[in-house]
């Protein structure tokens, strides 16, 4: 190895010292999600996984939130159940709940946990009923009135198991599926699951991972990235369909999340090799950032 090329790591090492330092203790939640969980090159998560154990490493206080819809639907077509979505949310009957729950928890769950193993991280596995309780959804993103069945608005997080998990060295790893008031598992949407969680662990950071770059101005140009978004802006671009069905509820639990003290939200491609390093220890990141504002 030559001089330039040690000077240059030395490079990348110091421009993340600040970061290691003002970061180590504080509370990140990571939403891992389903969709780059399917690529079929298997590195992808190998990345995502030795990140995840890195800030741990480095002192950070990990909790993922992982998705899985590709995997149900993959287990229901198995069943010979039939998916059937409305406005983006799964209809969840009896017979697909006991699947979605399954799926998460002994399929998708221990497959995160496993990658985190691989990367040398203390991962624990939690079923999201575990720790999570809803009610049912009754309303659309517009305020219309649905009836999905089995799928759940989070109401509340069991923070002191969760915080057990961290002080006792562990990376929580945690399936969205939630108990509701009637002791019964519901499906929940993973985005507003980590938003809820990121503000009940009051974390300094809530990082979306999925397989787009960030927002776009133009969702038809890569090249369009927004780096920093304020609360202030969110109206505007819904308006202009720059926020689009897909990402509303990712950008609404955004928004939740800062209100209820979050410091900031990250969106990122977990595509990218070490999107979630670069995002959180560099000057520029990769993503978009949503803030105050």
């Amino acid at each position: 190895m030559n001089v330039a090329d040690v000077t240059a790591k030395a490079k990348v090492l110091l421009e993340a010292l600040p970061y290691i330092q003002d970061f180590r203790g504080s509370t990140f939640v990571v939403k891992y999600g389903g969709s780059f969980m399917d690529d079929p090159n298997p590195e992808v998560r190998v990345r995502v996984s030795t990140d995840i154990a890195f800030l741990a490493a480095c002192g950070i206080n990990v909790v993922v939130v992982h998705g899985g819809g590709k995997a149900i639907s993959r287990a229901m077509d198995a069943s010979g159940l039939k998916a059937n979505f409305v406005n983006g949310l799964r209809v969840t009957d009896e017979a697909t709940i006991a699947i979605v729950k399954r799926t998460l928890d002994e399929i998708v769950n221990k497959d995160v946990c496993d990658a985190v193993i691989a990367a040398k991280g203390k991962p624990k596995g939690l079923p999201g009923d575990s720790v999570l309780v809803c009610q049912k959804l009754t309303t659309d993103d517009d305020g219309k009135e649905i009836d999905l069945g089995y799928v759940g608005d989070v109401t509340e997080v069991k923070v002191k198991l969760i915080k057990k998990e961290i002080g006792e060295g562990f990376i929580p790893v945690i399936s969205p599926v939630a108990e509701g008031y009637d002791g019964k598992p519901y499906n929940v949407n993973a985005d507003t699951a980590a938003g809820r969680v990121a503000s009940a662990l009051r974390a300094r950071r809530l990082v979306y991972m999925s397989d787009v770059p960030g927002l776009l101005a133009d969702p038809k140009n890569p090249e369009s990235l927004i780096s920093t978004l304020k609360i202030s802006q969110v109206d505007d671009l819904k308006k202009k369909g720059v926020i689009d069905k897909g990402m509303r509820p990712k950008v609404q639990s955004a928004i939740r999340a800062l209100e209820e003290g979050v410091q900031r939200v990250h969106f990122i491609d977990g595509r990218l090799p070490h999107s979630l390093l670069l995002e959180i220890f560099t000057d520029k990141g990769i993503g978009t950032e949503i803030v105050h504002g």
